[in-house]
C-alpha cells in the first residue's frame, strides 16, 4: 500500500515537472519528463510493485533466485570448458592424429628463383665503419641492373 502511494506521488511530482518544462517551450524534454514520470504509475496499475514487494521479503523467491544464478554459472562454466578443450575425447584425439599428419609438409616444389645466395643474420659481417670508395669509372655500379635486365630479356 505504501509502495503504491509512494509511486503515485512520484507520478504526480513528474508531470508537475514536465508542466514547467513544457511552459518554458522545451516539449522535447517535457515529453522525456512526463515519460519517466508515468513509468511508476504502470508499474503500479500493472501489478508489478505489489509482485516485487511480495518477492523482495520472501525467503524461497530469494532461494529461487540463488538457483537460477547456479543454473547460470554451471551453464557459463561449461561453455568455457567446451570452448577451450575442443569438445569431447574423440574429438581432440581425432584433431591430434590430424595435426601430427600435417605437421610434415608434403613434398615441396624447388623455389622459382633459386636458392638466396644472401648469408644469415647470424653470420653477417660487422658493419662497415668507412664509406664504400666508387669503382673506377663507374661500370661496376650498374653491373647488377644490367644483369637483371638482360635476364628478362630488355
Amino acid at each position: 500500500m505504501i509502495a503504491e502511494t509512494v509511486c503515485s506521488v512520484v507520478s504526480v511530482a513528474g508531470l508537475g515537472i514536465a508542466a514547467v518544462t513544457a511552459y518554458r517551450k522545451r516539449f522535447l524534454a517535457a515529453a522525456r519528463t512526463a515519460a519517466y514520470s508515468l513509468v511508476p504509475l504502470g508499474l503500479v496499475m500493472t501489478g508489478a510493485v505489489g509482485w516485487v514487494a511480495d518477492t523482495a521479503f520472501s525467503p524461497t523467491a530469494w532461494a529461487g533466485f540463488g538457483v537460477l544464478g547456479a543454473a547460470w554459472l554451471l551453464f557459463a562454466a561449461t561453455r568455457a570448458v567446451e570452448r577451450r578443450g575442443g569438445g569431447s575425447r574423440k574429438e581432440r584425439r581425432a584433431a591430434a592424429k590430424a595435426a601430427r599428419r600435417e605437421a610434415v609438409a608434403p613434398a615441396a616444389s624447388a623455389p622459382s628463383l633459386g636458392g638466396s645466395t644472401r648469408p644469415a643474420p647470424a653470420d653477417r659481417p660487422a658493419p662497415r665503419t668507412q664509406p664504400r670508395q666508387k669503382a673506377a669509372g663507374g661500370a661496376d655500379d650498374f653491373s647488377d641492373i644490367e644483369a637483371i635486365l638482360k635476364k628478362h630479356g630488355i
